[in-house]
């Protein structure tokens, strides 16, 4: 099967550009591995070391927004970044994942206050209202991450 020049032409530039749904499934890829390492490094902590519970979180959000820093960079806005790390970009990486974070807590509380309305069962209302704080934080992350940390830069 032969496709029309025109039509190869347009797939090569969307898969060069890396259009924005790809960039995103590649983000939430990244996210629920990163997620993964935080609850890992925080029932380690928490668990095995004793460390308590706020530390342990800490320590967690820090390797894994670590972890998300460095596989972003390497491979959701590789063109972007170049595929190199820098201090400047990993600290604002760092911040936008803050105010994700503030995104997502925001959002979990409001969710939470708002579900008793919705549903009189504890269990969906949590489970519920932590699937809408993760959609906000995803949000809040994907933007920041790619119109700011790791925005075009012209050549």
């Amino acid at each position: 099967m032969n496709l029309p020049p025109s039509l190869v032409g347009r797939l090569l530039a969307a898969w060069h550009d890396r259009a924005i749904v790809l960039k995103a499934m590649s983000f939430g890829v990244v996210g629920v591995v990163n997620t993964i390492v935080d609850a890992t490094v925080f029932w380690i902590a928490a668990r095995k070391f004793g460390v308590p519970i706020v530390p342990a979180n800490v320590l967690a959000w820090v390797v894994g927004v670590s972890g998300s820093y460095v596989m972003n960079s390497m491979v959701t806005f590789a063109r972007e970044s170049g595929r190199k790390l820098s201090l400047r970009s990993y600290l604002t990486f760092a911040a936008s994942g803050t105010v994700g974070l503030i995104a997502n807590t925001t959002t979990l509380v409001v969710a939470l206050a708002l579900m008793p309305q919705l549903t009189a069962n504890e269990d969906i209302q949590l489970a519920a209202s932590k699937a809408c704080a993760i959609l906000a934080s995803f949000l809040v992350n994907f933007s920041l991450s790619h119109f700011v940390v790791f925005r075009a830069r012209p050549r």
